[in-house]
């Protein structure tokens, strides 16, 4: 017997680490290099109706993100100690709200092409909360 409970808590420590990787980088950049990210969101936002919350939209979305990476993380660890997934459920839950959030300032932005790059992330944060909900 592995250190996992069932076959199927692989799959589950994956989908914990590409949630955690992608919201802990993003996020932890976001607080390295806040005057880069609130001077492009400025820029890219400067046509839109977002132009004048750039900055408490950039700390609300980081926060997001780095909640988002943590219960990944945090559901990965619990996956791994007991096979249970309510962090892991919580972490997934969490990214889908960053990514709509994402989206919702793309396509305000009329920047099409970054919005369809979220849509492949979302589609494939739906597939991670259906296999964690599945099983």
């Amino acid at each position: 017997m592995g250190i996992f409970a069932d076959d199927l808590d692989i799959i589950k420590v994956a989908i914990g680490l590409f949630w955690s990787i992608l919201f802990l980088q993003s996020g932890v950049d976001k607080v390295i290099d806040w005057k880069g990210n609130a001077s492009w969101l400025s820029s890219h936002f400067g046509k839109s109706i977002l132009k004048g919350v750039v900055t408490p939209m950039l700390g609300m979305l980081t926060l997001v993100e780095l909640l988002a990476g943590g219960l990944s993380l945090a559901g990965v660890v619990q996956v791994i100690l007991s096979g249970k997934t309510y962090w892991l459920s919580l972490g997934v839950i969490t990214s889908i709200a960053a990514l709509l959030m994402l989206f919702f300032g793309q396509r305000l932005a009329k920047d099409y092409d970054g919005a369809k790059t979220i849509a492949i992330y979302f589609g494939v944060a739906l597939l991670s909360c259906m296999m964690l909900i599945n099983h």
